[in-house]
């Protein structure tokens, strides 16, 4: 540990040795050639839009700068907090729609677990890589539950989530925050907290970040944040893309998985509660197809099997496990300007 930073919102992390982070400690990591310089080598030939204002992310942090060069911010966490996410295993973790169905599912805790989401069928495709731009929203959650919305790509039986989530039991608090979560090698975690977690290569991005000011439904204006998930052709290294200049905060090393490319791809909201009532999505209300007054995911693309954007993805499905708690319309042709393909969702919960 180098020493501690804080953000704007008054949060500490620990800024910490690149090479010291959790994932270095995986059995696969012992000949490793990482740093913290290290980019992508290769990019798809249509990059996403960037703008030419690249700044960082300096502006997040009380002393405008973030960590030394050579270390990564890591949220402090204390045993306490490992243990209440462990106490719960596996039923409080995040997960795929895939396993679920309206009518039964092979899930234990399928009736804890709901989704209203946007997703690729099951046709036997392939994916590097996917996008979007996420309506920031509070919803209301209790201390056992946890509401999110995200962008997930299944691979096998791994995965890489990432998206914003209000969830009391890792954060603490109410607010939408900043996520990614990884399921590889039957290990399981949020952000840096085990060794198959994300290598952040960044001095001045904190995963954990408030997302606040959240969207108010209604408002003429809502606020977004850009995702991207792209596998990295020279070497299929998987990289977090952040913001509308598309930069690179971490990544994941190919050999973490045991499936190379993604065979499932997922948009929108995801809760858990372990009792009810249910946790809100969203704004809390079911969508109608307006942007002012929905939750949304916009701009949705795809990478395909030849690194190349799909924008459209019009073969999507749309799947809620539960409309009387959640609900989801994807909209292909969408008449909103520059939103591109973009999914509606949300709802009050059950048992409200």
């Amino acid at each position: 540990m180098v020493g501690n930073d804080k953000t704007i919102h008054g949060e500490k992390y620990g800024c910490v040795d690149f090479f010291k982070q959790p994932a270095f400690d995986h059995p696969s990591m012992k000949n490793h050639t990482y740093h913290y310089k290290m980019r992508p080598i290769s990019h798809s030939e249509e990059k996403r839009k960037r703008e030419t204002n690249n700044t960082g992310f300096g502006y997040l942090w009380e002393n405008g700068v973030g960590c030394p060069i050579g270390t990564v911010p890591i949220r402090r966490i204390t045993k306490d907090d490992i243990l209440g996410l462990n106490s719960l295993e596996d039923i409080y973790t995040p997960r795929s729609s895939y396993n679920t169905s309206t009518v039964g599912t092979s899930d234990p805790y399928y009736d804890q677990h709901h989704f209203a989401v946007g997703r690729t069928p099951n046709k036997g495709m392939v994916f590097n890589g996917a996008t979007m731009e996420l309506c920031i929203t509070a919803p209301k959650v209790k201390p056992s539950q946890f509401s999110s919305a995200r962008l997930h790509i299944q691979m096998g039986d791994d995965f890489i989530q990432m998206g914003i989530t209000v969830n009391p039991l890792l954060y603490k608090d109410d607010q939408p925050r900043l996520f990614v979560y990884t399921k590889a090698g039957g290990q399981q975690c949020y952000n840096h907290q085990c060794d198959v977690g994300m290598i952040s290569v960044r001095q001045d991005y904190p995963m954990g970040l408030s997302m606040l000011p959240a969207s108010e439904r209604g408002a003429k204006t809502s606020y977004f944040s850009s995702f991207g998930l792209i596998k990295d052709k020279a070497n299929g290294n998987w990289w977090f893309e952040f913001g509308t200049d598309a930069e690179e905060i971490g990544f994941w090393p190919s050999n973490l998985f045991r499936q190379s490319s993604g065979n499932y791809v997922e948009w929108g909201g995801e809760v858990f509660t372990a009792s009810l009532p249910g946790p809100q999505m969203g704004y809390g209300i079911f969508p109608f197809q307006q942007v002012r007054y929905d939750a949304y995911v916009k701009r949705v693309a795809i990478l395909d099997n030849n690194y190349n954007f799909d924008t459209k993805v019009d073969y999507m499905e749309s799947f809620s496990d539960d409309n009387r708690g959640y609900q989801v319309i994807d909209f292909v042709k969408s008449e909103f300007q520059d939103a591109g393909h973009i999914i509606f969702y949300g709802g009050p919960g059950l048992d409200h």
